[in-house]
């Protein structure tokens, strides 16, 4: 492994297609092609086999003496005015594990570093959507009602790029079945790492999402001339709402997030008859997530009770958590600690490919820190070092699960 050369690929990359503003590689667009385009460049350097998938995932496959093939990779599409390490990061360490895997000869199973199209819906809203077709739960009939903010439609512009849109629910055929693992580095977009101290670390599953909208009904009067105890204030039910879900989130090591607001009549001077949050809750176990979701329910009607209001609670999206397979997770901190000097496993709060194979072969992840936190933004960063020593850690990964297997 050279992880040098993999950040030196990333800084290229990011020259080509970055800037001031940030990453320019949103999916289905010139500027994502051309990210493609340098990621194809450096696989002609390869003894591999290049194809796309009917849903336009890049494949580069090394052949071994099993039939059994270890998926490794992530993305390349960006959103607008991103970062140069989400997605890049496990495309590039992919290719240096590659690399090292091809320098050593025929590997026992076949390796396949994968480029996922369009992992972050930036353009269409519709996030892991070339993974999603490979593993068979992409609903073709909703993606297809989906269009960008200049009305193009989805199937559209996968047309534009050489992808038969109504054929891209077979993605995953005659493949699905060979996948033995997949391995896929990404940087945290989290402060966790950073504040451990540590380079890197396993990720133990993606968080489950309950995603709901909480309604007030109180009673609008004057601001003025309505008494603070003759008021059925739904502002101040909601403010109350917020603070609970903090708690709640808190008891059972979730997360909650109340993330937008909206108050009627919506001006200053009167009292809010109406109140409404879009609430965000996340966690790594199914019960603890149903737990917050209803712990939250109850204390939002309590709140709403104490300011003579009423209460409903409106279902919006739901996804359930995605625990990565034990071994792997395992392997992955071992890996991890070799470098890092310590080992810390983590879920993830944020959805990646990795969700989406889960659900078809053994997966996990290892993450790399990121400086304060910040991703999906151009001041997104990761100490040199750590990056050095997350794709060591990954690079090791990959060649153990190839040599031997899942653990």
């Amino acid at each position: 492994m050279n992880p040098g050369r993999a950040i030196a690929d990333l800084r290229d990359l990011h020259r080509l297609t970055g800037g001031l503003d940030g990453a320019r590689r949103v999916a289905w667009t010139d500027e994502w092609e051309r990210a493609r385009q340098f990621l194809l460049d450096r696989l002609e350097e390869l003894p591999v086999t290049v194809e796309r998938d009917a849903a336009g995932n890049l494949w580069a496959l090394l052949e071994g003496d099993s039939d059994e093939i270890v998926a490794i990779g992530s993305h390349v599409d960006s959103v607008p005015s991103g970062g140069w390490l989400d997605g890049t990061l496990g495309v590039f360490g992919a290719l240096e594990a590659l690399r090292a895997v091809a320098a050593e000869g025929r590997p026992a199973r076949c390796v396949a570093l994968v480029d996922w199209a369009d992992e972050e819906g930036a353009r269409f809203g519709r996030s892991l959507l070339g993974s999603s077709a490979f593993a068979g739960t992409l609903d073709l009939q909703a993606a297809a009602k989906l269009t960008d903010a200049d009305g193009v439609a989805l199937p559209d512009a996968v047309a534009a790029h050489g992808v038969d849109f109504d054929a891209m629910g077979g993605a995953g055929e005659g493949r699905r079945e060979q996948l033995a693992a997949y391995l896929e580095l990404h940087i945290e977009q989290g402060p966790v790492l950073e504040a451990d101290g540590l380079a890197c670390g396993a990720v133990l599953g993606t968080f489950g999402v309950e995603r709901w909208k909480a309604v007030f009904t109180g009673r609008a009067g004057h601001a003025g001339s309505t008494p603070m105890d003759r008021r059925a204030d739904a502002g101040v039910a909601a403010a109350r709402a917020i603070v609970a879900l903090q708690a709640v989130a808190r008891e059972h090591g979730g997360v909650g997030t109340a993330g937008r607001a909206d108050f009627a009549p919506g001006i200053v001077t009167a009292v809010p008859g109406r109140a409404e949050l879009l609430v965000d809750q996340r966690h790594l176990e199914p019960a603890a997530l149903a737990a917050m979701r209803a712990g939250a329910e109850q204390a939002f009607a309590g709140a709403a009770s104490e300011e003579g209001c009423d209460f409903a609670a409106e279902p919006i999206w739901r996804i359930d958590p995605v625990p990565f397979h034990e071994g792997l997770v395992g392997a992955a901190a071992e890996a991890c600690a070799e470098q890092a000097g310590a080992e810390r496993r983590l879920p993830s709060g944020a959805l990646h490919d990795a969700s989406e194979l889960a659900g078809v072969c053994p997966t996990t992840m290892v993450f790399s820190s990121s400086i304060g936190g910040v991703s999906h933004s151009p001041r997104e960063d990761t100490a040199e070092g750590d990056l050095e020593r997350a794709i060591a850690a990954y690079g090791a990964l990959v060649r153990r699960v190839v040599a031997e297997g899942v653990p």
